[in-house]
C-alpha cells in the first residue's frame, strides 16, 4: 500500500491504516497459537528497558520470524499485536540482561530507544514499536491487583491481566495518560517556553497531564494559566501522538490567548515568551533558537503554524541551518 498521500500529521499516528489489532479475537487460545506457530508470524523484540532490536545493517526493525522466536526465545511469553499485510505480528521482551548482547550477536542486530528509533523507521515500523514498548510497559508494572494485593495473570493475548484471587477475579487494562500540548497564538506570534535542563536555546509549545474530571480543553487553559500566567479563549484540536514514554497519549491543540500578558506561576518553565516567525527564522538562522526534536508533536505544532501564518518550512530553515 503506498502511503505516500496517508503521511500521519505526527509520528507514530496512522498504524491503524496497515494494521489490524484483531481484539475481538484475543480470547480465541487455539486461534493464537496457531498465528503464533505460522510460518508467515513476524515477532518485534525488545529488552527489558522497552529498546528495540534493529538491523545493524540499516534502519529497521529486526523481526524475528518462527524459527528464530523458537531457537532463542522459545519459553518467552509472546504478546499479539495484530495483523498486517497479512501476516501476525507479535512482541517479545528479552528480559535476561545476560543473554542481551549474545541475542544482539546471533541476530546482527542492534537496540535503539523508541526517542532516537523514532527518527530512523518508516511510519509503519515506528508505529509498530511504540505500540510494543507501551504494551509491555504496563506488562512490566501492572503485576498485582490494586483491589487486593494478589497476583496477576496475563490473558487475552497480553491484552488484559486477571486477579488470580478467586474471590476477587478482577480484570485490569492497560492505561494511558492522556496530556495536552498546545501551541498558543496571539496577533501573529506565537508562545513559547523552555525548561532549565534542555540544550541553550530549545524552545518548545506548551504541555501538561489532563487532571480527573477536567476536559481536554480545559486542561490547556489551566496549564497554559498556571505555566505563563497567560489567559486562553478558543481552544483547536490539532492532532494526536501516542507518547509511551512511558504511557501517554499526547493530544495537540491550537489555541488563541486574550493578550501577551506572562506571569510565570508554578515555576515548571526557565522562561517564556511570544515568538514571530521572523524570530524563529533569525533564530534558527544564528543558533539562538532550537525546536524541538522531530519525533514530537511539538515540532509538528510549531511546523503547522509556520506554514500557515507564513508560508515556512520549518524542516527547511533547520537543514539550512545545520549546513556547511
Amino acid at each position: 500500500m503506498d502511503r505516500a498521500w496517508l503521511a500521519p500529521t505526527n509520528t507514530f499516528a496512522g498504524l491503524s491504516l496497515v494494521l489490524d489489532r484483531v481484539a475481538e479475537s484475543r480470547d480465541e487460545s487455539t486461534w493464537i497459537v496457531e498465528q503464533a506457530r505460522s510460518p508467515a508470524a513476524r515477532y518485534l523484540l525488545l529488552d527489558a528497558a522497552g529498546e528495540a532490536f534493529l538491523r545493524r545493517d540499516g534502519d529497521r526493525l529486526r523481526w524475528l520470524d518462527v524459527d528464530e522466536r523458537e531457537r532463542w526465545l522459545g519459553d518467552t511469553r509472546a504478546s499479539l499485536l495484530g495483523v498486517a499485510y497479512e501476516r501476525p505480528h507479535f512482541l517479545l521482551v528479552a528480559d535476561d540482561p545476560g543473554r542481551i548482547d549474545e541475542l544482539e550477536r546471533a541476530l546482527d542486530a542492534r537496540r535503539e530507544s523508541l526517542r532516537s528509533a523514532g527518527l530512523l523507521l518508516d511510519a509503519d515500523e515506528a508505529g509498530l514499536f511504540a505500540y510494543a514498548k507501551g504494551l509491555s510497559h504496563w506488562q512490566r508494572e501492572t503485576r498485582f491487583c490494586t483491589h487486593c494485593g494478589a497476583a496477576l495473570l496475563l490473558v487475552a493475548a497480553g491484552h488484559r491481566a486477571q486477579c488470580t484471587n478467586a474471590e476477587c477475579a478482577r480484570l485490569h487494562f492497560p492505561r494511558t495518560d492522556a496530556a495536552v500540548i498546545m501551541l498558543v497564538e496571539h496577533e501573529g506570534a506565537c508562545l513559547l517556553g523552555r525548561q532549565a535542563g534542555w540544550p541553550a536555546g530549545r524552545y518548545s509549545t506548551l504541555a501538561g497531564f489532563v487532571e480527573p474530571g477536567e476536559a481536554l480543553e480545559d486542561a490547556v487553559r489551566r496549564e497554559v494559566a498556571e505555566e505563563a500566567g497567560v489567559i486562553v479563549d478558543e481552544v483547536r484540536y490539532h492532532s494526536s501522538q501516542p507518547w509511551p514514554m512511558p504511557a501517554s497519549l499526547m493530544v495537540g491543540f491550537i489555541a488563541t490567548a486574550r493578550s501577551r500578558h506572562i506571569a510565570r506561576r508554578d515555576h515548571e518553565l526557565e522562561d517564556a515568551r511570544w515568538f514571530t516567525p521572523q524570530q524563529i527564522v533569525d533564530g534558527i538562522a544564528d543558533g539562538s533558537f532550537l525546536p524541538s526534536t522531530q519525533l514530537s508533536v511539538s515540532y509538528q505544532l510549531l511546523t503547522y503554524w509556520l506554514q500557515c501564518r507564513a508560508g515556512l518550512d520549518l524542516a527547511a530553515l533547520v537543514e539550512a541551518a545545520a549546513a556547511p
